[in-house]
């Protein structure tokens, strides 16, 4: 037991663990834009959407705990990586040497994580405690109708995906390359997160464009 916890804390332990939670968030990213898309069907189709979620009672429940464990993971053992990574012969990510094969994503991740952290929080002030700490909160379509119509926060939403997307771009191909993925599998690894990036970028960017242009999709 001790021999598996020593292993844990490790540094490829923590790795491996990023790594984890990472694919992990990026399965919630798919599920969440697949239930986005809803929004394209007007008021009705989205908050029948959530109705449905919302009537899995105790899923919901246990779907949520497991996100807040994977962001508790994601974000404190990135923190510590980063640290020991700063503190090792004082380099930032220990990548002061020039490197080949570096990427706008990778040379990013420890600005891009704590912005899409920040927004995290913000996103669920906005739509998820609304519904959690009161049952006289706004129907969900109304909320987002509110929020996305306002220039400011769209621009911060678009921009946040963006931001996101560049994330993934790295993140995804290197997550399996940590959890030992075979070299030879490096180059689809890499198109993949490529179009997840794309994917996740144009879906959710697109799905506020069409609410602050189009003033009736969600009334």
């Amino acid at each position: 037991m001790v021999r598996r916890l020593d292993m844990v804390l490790s540094s490829i332990g923590k790795k491996e663990l990023m790594a984890l939670s990472g694919l992990g968030f990026i399965g919630f990213l798919v599920a969440h834009l697949a239930g986005n898309f809803t929004i394209l069907s007007g008021a009705e189709a989205l908050d029948g959407y959530a109705a449905k979620l919302e009537a899995l009672g105790p899923l919901v429940w246990v779907a949520e705990a497991g996100m807040v464990t994977m962001a508790l993971v994601h974000v404190l053992v990135g923190i510590t990586l980063v640290v020991r990574n700063l503190q090792a012969r004082g380099q930032r990510y220990a990548m002061k040497k020039s490197e080949g094969g570096r990427t706008i994503g990778s040379r990013t991740m420890w600005l891009t994580g704590p912005w899409i952290l920040v927004f995290v929080g913000i996103h669920l002030a906005q739509f998820t405690f609304p519904h959690k700490l009161t049952e006289e909160a706004p129907a969900l379509s109304k909320l987002v109708a509110e929020q996305l119509s306002d220039p400011i926060w769209a621009g911060y939403y678009v921009v946040t995906m963006l931001i996101l997307a560049l994330h993934v771009s790295h993140g995804f191909w290197s997550a399996f390359q940590t959890l030992g993925a075979a070299p030879s599998r490096s180059g689809y690894l890499r198109d993949t997160a490529v179009l997840l990036a794309f994917v996740f970028g144009a879906g959710f960017s697109l799905l506020a464009f069409m609410v602050f242009n189009v003033p009736d999709l969600l009334k």
